[in-house]
């Protein structure tokens, strides 16, 4: 599985935004052989009906019908978020300040601010443009440096020493993009979209965008032996990779009585309440649809089926920082590179309990591997993922797992090129096993 590390890497750096994680996830499975399915269409699937579908440009739900019915069989769900803190544009960005154009961005989800400093950062995103046939969405990615936002020299800053940095998002972080003589943003948007051949419109035709700033350094692989990798996003990146190429791999080894689905969430950062977010209603429709749908339909389907279904949420773990070990409950301390990580808390953060801790534990050990586990200390707030989410709009039960990593929340972010593969390798065993 060696092959997976440089792989995942592809995938980050493809992925600057929500909307290209969809995109690169579609390319990978359309050549699996997965096909788009319309929410507009009336379902009637099919064993063995490999399918998509994409709500929102940013949150995707991917299947494998199985070979027998979902009131039956059930499902067997993964699930992960794609997208992550970040800087993102204001509707009206542009600011003329002292001689220089600089844009304005407000901070998405728990961004650790200070470090976005310093770096070569572009812009990429989706972009709504009035065209001739209607409004028309794009996405569109700078892929070179364009914007930094520069740390105040410490001759001038002398404070810093005893006092540390305090960054106000308002003030302190918005990115330089040239002189003042510099085009506004909707002007550069235009310009960009004609040079790459997208979209010939004006800057008046460009009517809204969501655009997010990324670290344009690539992701790579570091370490005295390789150890670790060096990548923006990981968070959650890392684990939607996991998820595609465990649904691809299992698919090509055969069919299975339950179905298998994966399904990518946008907006887990911010509270997952949106249309496309986990909150919403994405994957239950999903899931009543194909068990409706399935040659026919069978009563209670939906009901049935989420009785007989398992579901595993995939998102980061922190792994023990060795400069601030104290930070950590004593005796659950995940290590970088001992692979996979069960998430644990009583107050439901996370959806894991005995019983789906026990059969995630048992995958792992089908595949020679000793799962790790996290709890957060008593003294401190507990993060979120979308595991809780899942499962009590779903009723079905549920793990919350992921691989341990570093700085999570930075601008980049470090995990182990060990836990690559032995992910996939558990949750491809999940999806064949069950």
């Amino acid at each position: 599985m060696a092959e997976m590390v440089p792989d995942l890497l592809t995938f980050i750096d493809r992925s600057p935004t929500p909307y290209h994680a969809v995109a690169e996830a579609v390319a990978r499975i359309s050549a699996a052989g997965f096909e788009p399915v319309s929410e507009t269409a009336l379902w009637d699937f099919g064993p063995g009906k490999c399918g998509y579908v994409i709500r929102g440009d940013g949150s995707l739900a991917a299947f494998q019908v199985g070979m027998s019915s979902p009131a039956e069989a059930g499902f067997r769900i993964l699930g992960a978020h794609t997208d992550s803190p970040n800087l993102r544009l204001k509707p009206d960005p542009d600011v003329s300040a002292h001689g220089y154009r600089q844009l304005a961005v407000e901070p998405y989800g728990g961004v650790l601010l200070h470090t976005w400093l310093d770096r070569d950062l572009s812009m990429a995103g989706r972009v709504a443009v009035q065209t001739g046939s209607g409004v028309q969405t794009t996405l569109i990615d700078f892929a070179r440096p364009l914007l930094r936002i520069p740390n105040l020299a410490i001759h001038l800053f002398r404070e810093i020493r005893e006092k540390g940095l305090k960054l106000d998002a308002q003030k302190h972080v918005v990115p330089v993009v040239g002189l003042e003589s510099a085009p506004p943003v909707r002007e550069l948007l235009a310009t960009e979209l004609r040079a790459q051949g997208l979209v010939n419109a004006s800057p008046e035709q460009l009517l809204s965008f969501d655009l997010m700033l990324y670290d344009t350094q690539p992701s790579s692989v570091i370490g005295s032996r390789g150890e670790f990798i060096s990548a923006p996003r990981l968070d959650n990146l890392a684990s939607s990779h996991a998820a595609i190429a465990s649904l691809i791999r299992a698919q090509s080894e055969g069919a299975v009585p339950f179905t298998r689905v994966a399904v990518l969430y946008d907006h887990e950062e911010v509270g997952s309440r949106s249309a496309q977010g986990a909150a919403g209603t994405f994957l239950v429709d999903i899931l009543d649809r194909i068990a409706t749908g399935y040659k026919g339909g069978e009563p209670q389907a939906m009901p049935r089926a989420a009785a007989a279904s398992r579901m595993i949420s995939v998102d980061m773990a922190h792994a023990v920082h060795p400069n601030y070990p104290d930070r950590h409950e004593s005796g659950h301390h995940p290590i970088v590179g001992r692979g996979p990580v069960i998430k644990f808390n009583s107050n439901q953060s996370y959806a894991t309990d005995a019983e789906t801790a026990g059969l995630f534990s048992a995958l792992c050990q089908s595949q020679g591997i000793t799962p790790q586990q996290f709890v957060t200390r008593s003294d401190l707030a507990c993060g979120s993922t979308i595991g809780p989410l899942m499962a009590s709009q779903t009723g079905i039960r549920t793990a919350d797992v992921g691989n341990p990593m570093l700085a999570m929340h930075s601008c980049r972010e470090m995990a182990g090129s060990e836990d690559v593969g032995p992910m996939v390798d558990v949750l491809t065993a999940f999806y064949n096993e069950g």
